[in-house]
Order: C-alpha cells, then structure tokens, then sequence
C-alpha cells in the first residue's frame, strides 16, 4: 500500500504481520530520499513503490538499526545505486558499508539528526523544520498503535524499548523544534500541530 500522506511524502507499507503494518517513507524533493529500509525480503516491494510513484530515491537514511529499519539495506542501496547514512554508533549488520556515519546535530541532507536513545541506543529523529517536517523514527509511534485515537503521540511499550525511562527522558531533544509533520513508523504519523502534540505529551507528568 502507497499512500502520499502529505505533499511529496509517500508511506510505503512493505509488509503487514500480527496485527502490526511495517512501513519506509520515500519523501520526494530535490534529493529523492528514503527514509529506513524495511525488511531483507521486501526490498523488491520498495523497488516496485518507486517505481509507481515514478521517484527514483537518491539518498537512504536509517534512523537505527532495528532489523525492520535496516534489513533491506545492502539490497536497496545496490538496487537504486544511493548514497547511503546510519548513525555512527549503529553496530547492525547492514549487509553493506554505508557511506556516511552521522550523529547528533549533524546534516543529513535536508534534514538535522537529533539523537534520542531509549528506544535504542542509536535512535535518532530526523528534522527539517523548512519543510516543517519531523521523521521520528521510533522514538515514538502513533497513538492508535496503541488503541488510543491516531493523531497523537505514544511511547513504544517496556518490551520494544532498551531503556523506557531513557526514551521519554529524550523526547525532550526534540520540543524546540517546530514541525506540524510527524512521520512514524508504527501507528499512524501525525499530520498537524505535530510538534505541539508531542510538547505536550513530553510535559505531562501525570500528575493531577
């Protein structure tokens, strides 16, 4: 399933398991970039979705090595021929070496690497506050991931997070930046006042 969710941005489910639906982004631009690379055997699946959307990507950023973010990695970078990044301190077997390593406040083409372990230690979100444009990676999924109404935010559970404290504590990282569009890779991505929510989640402390 494609879906261009906002203006040149393109959700591409690569597989559906468990209940769960596995997605890459493919964000179009002067750089065709993709964003994460799904999964070894859906590389092709990826392949076909560009080819359809007629976006031929130029850049694969991955945003940790989680192995639904990085399985297809060495096959996607050979398929599109791209220049490839992942986060410095990403021990994941790519398959390939990438060829670039960022970190914090780093330019990933158009986009700033906010580091934001917990979920991973490599996590990182990807901001490009021109286009007011987050990719959140799994810092955080989407509400209804959860069975709470989409459009917000929610932290993975204990069982998908390295250090769950560690997680929410980095969600501060992110509440100077502005961006109404917040892409995630389970749930649904936020498409308005993204950035404001997710403020807002971080400030709650449950207290009455």
């Amino acid at each position: 399933m494609i879906s261009e969710i906002h203006p040149d941005v393109y959700d591409v489910t690569v597989t559906e398991s468990n209940g769960g639906r596995y997605r890459v982004f493919l964000l179009d631009g002067e750089t065709p970039t993709l964003v994460d690379a799904g999964f070894e055997d859906t590389v092709g699946t990826v392949v076909d979705a560009a080819a359809e959307i007629g976006v031929e990507p130029e850049r694969l950023v991955v945003t940790h090595g989680d192995g639904d973010h990085v399985g297809g990695f060495s096959g996607l970078a050979e398929a599109f021929d791209v220049e490839t990044w992942v986060p410095a301190n990403c021990d994941a077997d790519l398959g390939a070496d990438p060829d670039h390593r960022y970190g914090d406040g780093d330019d990933v083409g158009r986009f700033e690497a906010v580091h934001v372990p917990g979920h991973t230690a490599d996590s990182h979100a990807l901001v490009d506050e021109e286009a007011s444009l987050a990719v959140l990676g799994d810092a955080v999924f989407g509400a209804d991931a959860r069975g709470l109404p989409a459009g917000y935010f929610v932290l993975p559970t204990g069982f998908y997070s390295a250090d769950l404290n560690e997680a929410d504590a980095s969600l501060e990282r992110l509440v100077d930046y502005e961006f109404d569009v917040g892409l995630v890779f389970h749930g649904e991505s936020v498409l308005e006042a993204a950035s404001e929510k997710l403020d807002r989640f971080v400030a709650f402390d449950g207290r009455p």
